[in-house]
C-alpha cells in the first residue's frame, strides 16, 4: 500500500512539474506532450497495480514489474535516439550559421577596407598643391 501511494504521489508531482514547465515555456510542447502522455499511463497503473498485472498476463509477461522495466528501458532508449537526432540537426544548423557568419564578416571587412581606401584617395585629391602656395612674385 505504501509503494502504491508513493508511486501515485510521485506521478502527480511529476504531472504538476511538467504542466508548470509548459506554462513557463521552459519545456517545448512536443516534449511536454510526450511526458504528459507517459504520466497519464503511469499514474493509473501506479494507483491500481492489479491493472499492471492484468496487462502483463495479457501480454504473456511473467510479472508487471518486468513489463514496467522493459517498457521503461525501451522508452528511454527511444528518447535517447530522438535527442541524438535533435542534437545532430542542431549541430548541422550551427555549422551552417557559422559558415554564413564568416562569409558575412569577410564581406563587411572588405567593404570597410574599400571605404577606407576611397576616403584616403579623396583626402589626397583635396590636399592643396604645395607648389601653388608659393608666390610667383618672389
Amino acid at each position: 500500500m505504501k509503494l502504491t501511494l508513493v508511486t501515485g504521489l510521485t506521478g502527480l508531482v511529476l504531472l504538476g512539474t511538467i504542466v508548470e514547465l509548459l506554462r513557463r515555456r521552459q519545456l517545448r510542447e512536443k516534449y511536454g506532450m510526450l511526458w504528459l502522455g507517459l504520466l497519464f499511463v503511469v499514474i493509473p497503473l501506479s494507483l491500481f497495480p492489479r491493472l499492471l498485472d492484468g496487462v502483463a498476463d495479457l501480454l504473456g509477461v511473467a510479472s508487471g514489474v518486468s513489463l514496467v522495466l522493459f517498457l521503461g528501458i525501451v522508452f528511454l532508449l527511444l528518447v535517447c535516439i530522438h535527442l541524438s537526432w535533435e542534437v545532430s540537426a542542431l549541430e548541422e544548423e550551427t555549422r551552417t550559421l557559422a559558415e554564413e557568419f564568416t562569409l558575412l564578416r569577410a564581406e563587411v571587412e572588405a567593404e570597410r577596407a574599400e571605404r577606407a581606401e576611397r576616403a584616403e584617395r579623396a583626402e589626397w585629391t583635396r590636399r592643396p598643391d604645395p607648389t601653388a602656395l608659393v608666390s610667383r612674385d618672389g
